[in-house]
C-alpha cells in the first residue's frame, strides 16, 4: 500500500487504552463506549479527536467516526480511509490474536444520509455493557452536515454524554520510546533554531542598534524553519510551529502562551522569547529571557529563578502529585524570597505531547494527578511586574523574567531537561560598555562572543574594540591598581603556607638477604668469582676473600676494559656527592656510613693449561648480566615512580542506555600502545569512557576535569575534545594530566608529484567533500558538547580558544599558535600540548623588549612558588599590545624589561626567604617605571648568575622534554637561561650607543615622529638600570 500503518503501535496502544478503561477508574467507570468523531476544519490545530487518531494510526483520519464497544470496534470512513485502516482490520477468522476486540469497517456513502451505519454503530453502542452512556470529547465540535446528522442521531437516541478528555489525556501522557525520541529531536530542532536564529538576530539588532517590531521578529522566526541549515538535518516538510513565537519588551509582559507578538519595538532590556517546534506531530517548548546591561537587581532575581526552575525539576518525579510538586515549589519561593511569591507565574507548566497543552494536566495547586515515568512536560515559570528601581524612562520601569523548557519525568531522578540551550546570566546577559559612548564602535562579532562566553572572555573581546583612543593609560592605571593588591596577596599567601615544609624521600634501602640461609650455594661463589643472584638482583663479589652481596641499587655504572693479557671489570657505586645537581641520588638512610667508591677485578685472557675456560669469561659473562639485571630493575622502578602520588579515582558509574552521547573514530592521545589506534568516547553518568577498537579503555571521571577544552576545525587540520586533568591518571603504563581525544579532518600531507590544473575538477571536488565533512564533523562534536552539559548539568563547561586573539609562540621546541579561552591559554593542536590556567597565574613577565629585535619571550610565574615558571619563546613583537590588552581584561599583573633573568634562581631565593622578597619591594623590582628600591634582588640575581658557569646535565635535558613541574629548591640552573649569559655585550652599552641605535631603526622603519617619542621614553625607562648593572 501506499501509506503503511504501524500495526505494533496501534496493539500496543489500544491495548492501553481498554486497559485502563476496564480499571473503571474517574470518567472511564461512567461510560458505556467510547465515540470519537472527527469532522473537517483547517481552523483546529489542536483536538482530542484527532491526537487521539494521530497516536493510534500515525495520521489524522477527516470525517471519520470511531466507536469502541466492550467487545468489538467500529469505524466509518470513506472507501480509500477503509483500505487504509484494513492493514490493523484483517485478522484470522475476524478474531484479534493481540487481545483487542475485532474490528468492524464501515464504508461511508457519499451524498447519503448513513442511517443504515449510523444505525449499526448505535446497535453496538447499545450493546456494549449497560448501552446507556458513552465517552465523547465535549470541546471537539466540527462543523458539517455529516458530523451534525450523527451527533443528532446520538442524541434522538436519548444517550448520555460524558466528558473522558481528562482520562484519555492521562492514558495518552506516558510516551513510549518512540515517541520520546520524536519528542527529543522537537526540542532540539527548537533550541537549534533559538541558538543559531533568535539569539544571533537579536545580537545583531542590540550590536546595530536596530529598530525591529516585535510581530517582525517572530515572523522572522517562523520563516527560519523552512531553512535546512536550522533543523539540525530534520526534512522541514515535518517541522512546524506549535504557535507563533512570543517575543516582548519594554515593560509590556504577559508571561501566557495564548498571547501574541505586539507590533512595538523591541527594548534593549528584559527580553522575553517562547517558541515551540513541532516535528512529525509531537511538540516541544522553549522559553528564554535576554537581559540587555541588567542591573545587579535583576540579575539577582534572575538567579533566583533558575534556581526555582532547578526545585522544581527535583520535585517532578514518578509517583509524585502534580499539586504536591506545585506546594514545594511555592514554599521554596515563601522560604527565600517572599517577596516574589506574589510575582511568580499561576501555573508551572503542563503535560504535552501530540497536542501543545495538556488542559487537565496543568502544574498548578489544584491538579490531583500524579506524575508518570515518561511524561513530557512543557514547564514555565517566571516573575512578572517586577520594578527596575535604575529605570529611567517609561518602558524601562517594569521588567519579567520568564525561562521554561521541555522535560522528562524520569523513575527516581530529577527530571531531565530535552532543550539544552543554557540560560545562565553569562549566556543570556548581553554587556554593553558605555564609556565614551560617542566613540563606540560596534561590532557583531564581539557581541556574538559576548553572548556565548564567560564574563572574563566578554569583557575580553568587548574591550579589544572600544575605548581604543585611552586604551594605554586606562591599562597602565588598571596595572598600578594589580600591582598594589599582588604583593600584599602573594605575602598573605606565603604567611599561611609557611611552616609546610617539604619532607624530602630517604631513598628506599635495598636489603639483598634477610638472612644468611637465602645467600645462593653456588661453584662460583665457592671459587671467589663474580656471582648474579637474578632472584634478587644482587651481585655477589669476592672482597678480601669473602663472597660480600651488594644489591643492584647500589651500582651506578659498570665498564670493561682489554689491556693487554688482562681484562678489566669496573663497578662504580653510588656514594653521598657522587650526583652532582640532583638530589634524588644523594638522599641515604645513613650518610655518615663508610661507603665503597669501586671496585676493579682484573683477569687473564690466557688460557693456562689443564683450565675449561679462559678466566676472564667470568668477567665478561658479570659485565652482560649486570647489565640486563641493572636494566630491569630501573624499568621497574621508573613505573613505580610514574604510580606514586597518583589519587585514586571514583569507579566510573555505567549507564546503560543506548542513548548516551557518544563520539566514534577518534584517536586518543598520548597513544595507549605504540601505533595509534581509532576507539569512541561515550559519556556515562559520572565521566568518559574512551574504548579503542582493540579493547583497551580509558576512563576520565568529570570531577578529575580541570579544563574541557573544544578546539574546533577552522584553520587546523584536526577536530579536538582537550581534557586537562586536576589529578594525572595512569595508561599505557605512564601518568598524564594531558589527555585528548581528535580526528583529522583533511589530508595532513599533500602529495607534490601532482602537476594539474588549478581549475581540475577533482581537486574541486575534494575541496567541496572537504567543506562538508568539516561542517558535518563540527555538527557532530557539537552536539556531543551539548548533550555533556545538558546530563552533567552544565557542571562540566566546554571552553573553545578564542582564534583571532591567538599569538604565535614556542612553548617547547617548535613554534604554533596559543589561543586564550574563557580561563586558560592552551594550545592543544600540537603534541605536547600546552594549558596555563589563568587562575593559577601569580604575573606575566616581557622579556628582551628591544626595539631591534623582532621577538620577545613570555615567562609565567605561577602563585605556587615552587612551580617552575612557563617560558614561551619567539613571541612576534607585534603581538605585545593585544597580548598586554587580554591580561589586563583578565585582572593579570604583567611586566617588562630588556635582559632575560634567570628565574630559577629568583624563584629560590624568594622560596628560601619570603619575608625578605617582600620587604624589599617584592615583585615591584620587575617594573622599570617602579619607585621602590626592590631593584637589589634583581643585581644580586644578575651578578650571582653571571659568576656562575652552568653546565647542564643529560638528566636536566629529559626533564625538560618531559616538562615536570620540578621544585626549585633541588634543580640547578635551566640550560632555557643560558642565553642571557650572552647578553653581557649588549646590556652593556651606554645610553649614547642605544640612542644612536634608535634612531638609525626609526629612519630604516619610517616610524612617524610620534611612535619615535614614545619609543625613546621606553628606552630611557629601561637603559639606565642596565648601565647600572654593568658597574655593579
Amino acid at each position: 500500500m501506499a501509506v503503511n500503518l504501524d500495526k505494533e503501535a496501534y496493539y500496543r496502544r489500544i491495548k492501553r487504552l481498554y486497559s485502563n478503561w476496564k480499571k473503571g477508574e474517574d470518567e472511564f467507570g461512567k461510560v458505556d463506549a467510547i465515540v470519537v468523531s472527527v469532522g473537517v476544519d483547517e481552523e483546529i490545530v489542536y483536538a482530542k479527536s484527532t491526537a487521539i487518531q494521530t497516536w493510534l494510526f500515525g495520521y489524522e483520519l477527516t470525517d471519520t467516526i470511531m466507536v469502541f464497544c466492550d467487545t468489538k470496534i467500529l469505524f466509518l470512513a470513506s472507501k480509500k480511509k477503509v483500505d487504509f485502516l484494513k492493514q490493523v482490520a484483517i485478522t484470522k477468522g475476524n478474531e484479534n490474536a493481540n487481545g483487542v476486540p475485532p474490528i468492524t469497517l464501515l464504508t461511508r456513502e457519499k451524498n447519503e444520509s448513513n442511517k443504515a451505519n449510523f444505525d449499526k454503530m448505535i446497535e453496538a453502542i447499545r450493546g456494549s455493557k449497560e448501552g446507556k452512556t458513552v465517552g465523547v470529547f465535549s470541546k471537539d465540535k466540527f462543523p458539517g452536515e455529516y458530523m451534525k446528522s450523527w451527533n443528532d442521531t446520538i442524541t434522538a437516541e436519548g444517550l448520555e454524554k460524558v466528558d473522558i478528555s481528562a482520562v484519555v489525556a492521562y492514558t495518552m501522557a506516558v510516551k513510549e520510546d518512540g515517541e520520546l525520541g520524536l519528542m527529543k529531536k522537537a526540542a532540539s530542532i527548537t533550541s537549534e533554531v533559538y541558538s543559531k536564529f533568535f539569539k544571533e538576530r537579536v545580537m545583531e539588532i542590540v550590536d546595530a542598534d536596530e529598530k525591529v517590531r516585535h510581530s517582525k521578529l517572530a515572523e522572522s522566526v517562523e520563516k527560519a524553519i523552512e531553512e535546512k541549515k536550522y533543523l539540525g538535518g530534520a526534512d522541514p516538510s515535518t517541522v512546524e510551529m506549535c504557535y507563533p513565537p512570543i517575543i516582548q519588551s519594554g515593560g509590556n509582559y504577559s508571561l501566557k502562551f495564548s498571547v501574541v507578538s505586539d507590533k512595538n519595538h523591541m527594548h534593549f532590556g528584559a527580553i522575553t522569547c517562547a517558541m515551540g517546534i513541532r516535528y512529525k506531530s509531537y511538540c516541544s517548548n522553549l522559553v528564554r529571557t535576554l537581559m540587555v546591561d541588567p542591573p545587579q537587581e535583576m540579575q539577582d532575581n534572575y538567579n533566583f529563578l533558575l534556581q526555582v526552575e532547578e526545585e522544581l525539576l527535583k520535585e517532578l518525579k514518578h509517583g509524585v502529585k502534580i499539586c504536591d510538586a506545585y506546594s514545594a515549589v511555592l514554599e521554596y519561593v515563601k522560604k527565600e524570597k517572599s517577596d516574589l511569591v506574589s510575582k511568580l507565574t499561576k501555573n508551572l507548566g503542563f503535560a504535552m505531547g501530540i497536542e501543545f497543552r495538556e488542559g487537565s494536566l496543568v502544574l498548578n495547586a489544584k491538579n490531583q494527578y500524579k506524575l508518570k515515568k515518561g511524561m513530557v512536560l512543557s514547564i514555565s515559570l517566571g516573575f512578572a511586574d517586577l520594578v527596575n528601581k535604575d529605570g529611567k524612562k517609561e518602558e524601562q520601569k517594569k521588567y519579567a523574567l520568564f525561562i521554561g523548557d521541555t522535560v522528562q519525568i524520569n523513575e527516581e531522578e530529577a527530571a531531565t531537561i530535552l532543550t539544552p540551550v543554557k540560560k545562565k546570566i553569562k549566556n543570556v546577559g548581553i554587556f554593553l560598555k558605555n564609556d565614551d559612548e560617542e566613540d563606540e564602535e560596534e561590532d557583531g562579532d564581539d557581541a556574538e562572543e559576548l553572548l556565548g562566553k564567560g564574563a572574563r572572555s566578554a569583557a575580553l573581546l568587548a574591550d579589544r574594540t572600544r575605548n581604543e583612543m585611552t586604551a594605554e593609560e586606562k591599562r597602565r592605571a588598571h596595572q598600578k591598581e594589580l600591582a598594589s593588591h599582588l604583593n600584599e596577596e602573594a605575602r598573605r599567601r606565603l604567611t599561611e603556607q609557611k611552616g609546610e615544609q617539604q619532607i624530602q624521600k630517604a631513598r628506599k634501602s635495598n636489603v639483598s638477604y634477610k638472612n644468611v640461609s637465602q645467600m645462593p650455594r653456588e661453584k662460583d661463589i665457592r671459587d671467589m668469582k663474580i656471582f648474579i643472584d637474578k632472584k634478587y638482583e644482587t651481585v655477589v663479589m669476592p672482597v678480601f676473600g669473602i663472597a660480600t652481596p651488594f644489591h643492584i641499587a647500589t651500582i651506578k655504572n659498570i665498564s670493561m676494559s682489554v689491556e693487554g693479557d688482562y681484562t678489566y671489570l669496573r663497578i662504580n657505586f653510588y656514594v653521598p656527592g657522587s650526583s652532582l645537581g640532583r638530589q634524588e641520588g644523594n638522599i641515604f638512610p645513613n650518610p655518615d656510613a663508610t661507603f665503597v667508591k669501586e671496585i676493579t677485578y682484573r683477569a687473564s685472557n690466557l688460557k693456562a693449561p689443564g683450565d675449561t675456560s679462559v678466566p676472564s669469561t667470568n668477567l665478561q659473562n658479570a659485565f652482560r648480566i649486570i647489565k640486563e639485571v641493572q636494566k630491569r630493575y630501573k624499568t621497574r622502578e621508573a613505573e613505580e615512580k610514574e604510580k606514586e602520588g597518583i589519587v585514586k579515582q571514583d569507579s566510573l558509574v555505567i549507564n546503560l542506555n543506548r542513548s548516551n552521547p557518544k563520539l566514534k573514530d577518534l584517536y586518543i592521545r598520548p597513544n595507549i600502545a605504540q601505533k595509534r589506534m581509532q576507539g569512541s568516547l561515550e559519556a556515562h553518568t559520572n565521566g568518559f569512557r574512551f574504548t579503542s577498537v582493540r579493547g583497551d579503555k580509558v576512563d576520565i571521571l568529570y570531577n578529575n576535569i580541570k579544563h574541557a577544552i573544544f578546539q574546533p576545525c577552522d584553520g587546523e587540520m584536526i577536530i579536538v575534545l582537550h581534557f586537562h586533568l586536576k589529578n594525572a591518571i595512569m595508561f599505557g603504563k605512564r601518568r598524564h594530566t594531558d589527555v585528548q581525544f581528535y580526528t583529522e579532518v583533511g589530508e595532513i600531507t599533500t602529495d607534490l608529484g601532482k602537476h594539474q590544473h588549478m581549475h581540475d575538477r577533482d581537486d574541486l571536488y575534494a575541496e567541496q567533500m572537504e567543506r562538508e565533512m568539516r561542517h558535518k564533523l563540527k555538527s557532530a562534536f557539537k552536539n556531543f558538547i551539548e548533550k555533556v552539559e545538558t546530563l552533567t548539568k552544565e557542571e562540566l563547561e566546554f571552553e573553545v580558544p578564542f582564534r583571532d586573539l591567538g599569538f604565535q609562540g614556542a612553548p617547547y621546541r617548535s613554534t604554533c599558535l596559543l589561543q586564550p579561552t574563557s580561563s586558560s591559554l592552551v594550545n592543544v593542536t600540537e603534541w605536547p600540548p600546552f594549558v596555563v590556567t589563568l587562575d593559577e597565574v601569580e604575573l606575566v613577565h616581557f622579556e628582551r623588549v628591544q626595539f631591534h629585535l623582532k621577538n620577545f619571550d613570555v615567562v609565567i610565574v605561577y602563585k605556587d612558588y615552587n612551580k617552575k615558571v612557563t617560558m614561551i619563546n619567539a613571541v612576534p613583537v607585534n603581538s605585545l599590545d593585544p597580548i598586554k590588552e587580554w591580561l589586563n581584561s583578565c585582572d593579570i599583573k604583567y611586566t617588562e624589561g630588556v635582559q632575560s633573568l634567570n628565574w630559577t634562581k629568583i624563584m629560590k631565593t624568594i622560596v628560601d626567604d619570603p619575608e625578605g622578597f617582600f620587604e624589599q619591594g617584592g615583585w615591584s623590582f620587575l617594573d622599570p617605571e617602579s619607585e621602590h628600591q626592590g631593584s637589589g634582588a634583581e643585581e644580586d640575581s644578575e651578578s650571582e648568575m653571571e659568576d656562575e658557569t652552568f653546565n647542564p646535565s643529560a638528566d636536566e635535558e629529559e626533564e625538560e622534554e618531559e616538562d615536570s613541574d620540578e621544585d626549585y629548591s633541588s634543580e640547578t640552573e635551566d640550560s632555557d637561561y643560558s642565553a642571557s649569559l650572552g647578553s653581557e655585550e649588549e646590556s652593556g652599552k651606554d645610553w649614547d650607543e642605544l640612542e644612536e641605535e634608535a634612531r638609525k631603526a626609526d629612519r630604516e622603519s619610517h616610524y612617524e615622529d610620534e611612535d619615535t617619542s614614545n619609543r625613546k621614553r621606553k628606552v630611557r625607562s629601561s637603559a639606565p638600570p642596565s648601565k647600572k648593572k654593568r658597574r655593579s
